[in-house]
């Protein structure tokens, strides 16, 4: 009787180390497949040569996480080491703005200051730095901000390096809900 409790005991250890083996082989094509997936999304051989080319001449350590066509711009979302970035390219190759993630200690004054009058104690998330190229010109277009106000709202400001504001997703959604309240 001893023998067999001793069998039956054996062959479940061994059901059971199976079953784990099984698993983790499982898990481990799933994690592969994952990958596959993730990479065959961004499909980075669809982007043309030439807005690769560009996108690298400006930052050499890019690494692309999403990217998007609208007409013959591509809107390229990645990263510089930790720092989230973002870059439109013509299908030409010709670079026409970027943005990179800047803290909040590095605006400037005047933007801190009107971001402050509109939407006091707001919470800023994430605050991206424009940059407009025209003619292979750099300039400081301004400062995308996006925020959580006091009262919970989520919104976008884009605000001018002088602090005047270029556009407000808050006040838009004021304008739309005055218009249907106004239709009614």
């Amino acid at each position: 009787m001893l023998r067999r409790i001793g069998g039956v005991l054996l062959a479940f250890a061994v059901l059971g180390v199976l079953s784990l083996s099984a698993a983790r082989a499982d898990d481990k094509d799933k994690d592969k497949g994952a990958k596959k997936d993730k990479d065959k999304q961004l499909d980075l051989d669809k982007i043309p040569k030439k807005v690769m080319d560009a996108l690298k001449a400006k930052f050499p350590t890019a690494k692309i996480h999403k990217w998007s066509k609208e007409k013959d711009v591509y809107d390229v979302e990645f990263t510089v080491g930790n720092r989230k970035c973002e870059a439109d390219i013509k299908e030409d190759g010709t670079l026409l703005e970027y943005e990179q993630e800047i803290a909040a200690k590095d605006l400037p004054r005047a933007v801190k200051d009107t971001v402050e009058k509109k939407y006091p104690r707001a919470k800023l998330e994430e605050i991206m730095e424009i940059t407009q190229v025209k003619d292979k010109k750099e300039s400081l277009r301004g400062y995308e901000i996006n925020l959580v106000t006091a009262d919970k709202r989520k919104l976008e400001i884009t605000v001018a390096p002088d602090g005047k504001v270029l556009e407000d997703a808050g006040e838009e959604k004021k304008d739309k809900d005055k218009k249907k309240e106004d239709k009614k």
